[in-house]
């Protein structure tokens, strides 16, 4: 594979996506303080996800569409760095997985502690081979697509859109592009609004809006690639279009605005769930793609924002790759000691967040960053 000079990154996008990372793990955590689907702390923490997606196809058409469109980039050689970039910290996140696995049996995982070892190390293949399980056959005891590290299925969906740009969506004019993304931004308005156009939507006391993806059937499949095919391709989309916002201390505005649309509290209630609907959908049609744009568009001055920007794009992959674990050993932990006082839960809490920015530094450092160098010397990358 013939190479060319790296592009400058774009450092604020990097920052944001930490920033998000960070984000997903709080999110996680409040989750152990109230099961309602409606009534959480911070009700909208998976639309960070939505974010992530966005960016995602932002900087994929950056670094590669100029590549492929040329001939110096094939398929196969970006099928290659997308896999190194990818798939080593996933590995390592279901490693961390499986070493907790026994230490989180509780009420609220029934089926861990009748895990054979055997099913165990076949569930860490499975895991590092990105094949999903059914509830059925999920060893913790829940619904989730993968049962030692959940934020995986995310990923999932991240490459299924990167194989349908590589081989379908980079070739595609802005005309093209534009209609691909209008018809993903169909399918998302019918999820998060509910109204059940294509009849792929289950009836629920309280409709799962864009919530979902991160199960096996057909409803949160059908959400899963919604949220991805709009979210990945209008980030495309934005990319190839060239316009970006400039405006001054974008990463901090951007930060903020991230924050405050994870903190905002459901929008309606159980009494108008389409209002929230409204809400998710806004955020991921509107205002996600206006942030990357602000990122993109913005530049770093000082010497303490570069800084913050560098650490937390550099730990963000492994951050989001390596919480859950501990927040699967936190959700036991409340589950036994439920009479803990709210000031000893938060601080737990606390000390889960810390402990997984530390882990994915460390993560990072010692391993993620010195196997990618190694896996593209050897395959030429």
């Amino acid at each position: 594979m013939s190479s060319s000079p790296p592009k400058p990154r774009f450092d604020i996008l990097d920052g944001l996506r930490g920033v998000a990372a960070l984000m997903v793990v709080i999110f996680h955590l409040s989750e152990a303080f109230s099961y309602d689907p409606v009534y959480k702390h911070l009700n909208h923490g998976f639309l960070a996800v939505d974010f992530f997606f966005v960016l995602s196809g932002f900087v994929v058409s950056y670094a590669y569409d100029a590549r492929l469109q040329s001939g110096e980039m094939s398929r196969w050689d970006f099928c290659k760095v997308r896999l190194i970039r990818l798939q080593p910290m996933v590995l390592f996140g279901v490693l961390l997985g499986a070493a907790f696995f026994y230490f989180q049996a509780c009420d609220y995982y029934p089926r861990i502690a009748a895990t054979p070892i055997w099913q165990l190390l076949l569930y860490v293949v499975l895991g590092f081979l990105m094949i999903p399980q059914t509830p059925a056959y999920n060893i913790r005891g829940n619904e989730e697509l993968f049962s030692l590290n959940i934020p995986q299925w995310s990923l999932v969906y991240e490459y299924v859109a990167n194989l349908l740009y590589v081989l379908f969506v980079c070739r595609l004019g802005r005309r093209g592009l534009t209609l691909l993304v209008a018809l993903f931004a169909l399918m998302l308005a019918d999820c998060a609004l509910s109204l059940n156009l294509f009849g792929l939507l289950a009836p629920h006391d309280y409709p799962w809006s864009l919530n979902g993806g991160f199960t096996w059937d057909v409803e949160h499949a059908y959400i899963g690639l919604s949220r991805v095919g709009y979210s990945f391709f209008a980030g495309l989309l934005l990319c190839r279009l060239g316009r970006v916002v400039r405006v001054r201390r974008a990463f901090w505005w951007c930060s903020l605005a991230i924050i405050a649309v994870i903190c905002v509290e459901n929008v309606g209630g159980y009494a108008h769930p389409r209002l929230d609907g409204v809400y998710n959908l806004l955020c991921t049609l509107l205002l996600f793609p206006f942030l990357v744009s602000m990122g993109a568009g913005g530049t770093l001055t000082g010497s303490l924002t570069p800084a913050i920007c560098c650490f937390m794009g550099r730990i963000s992959y492994s951050l989001y790759l390596v919480h859950y674990p501990f927040v699967y050993l936190f959700f036991t932990w409340m589950d036994t000691q439920r009479g803990a006082s709210l000031a000893l839960q938060l601080f737990v809490a606390a000390m889960v967040v810390l402990l997984s920015v530390a882990t994915a530094y460390a993560a990072m450092v010692c391993y993620d960053e010195p196997v990618r160098r190694w896996l593209r010397r050897k395959f030429s990358c």
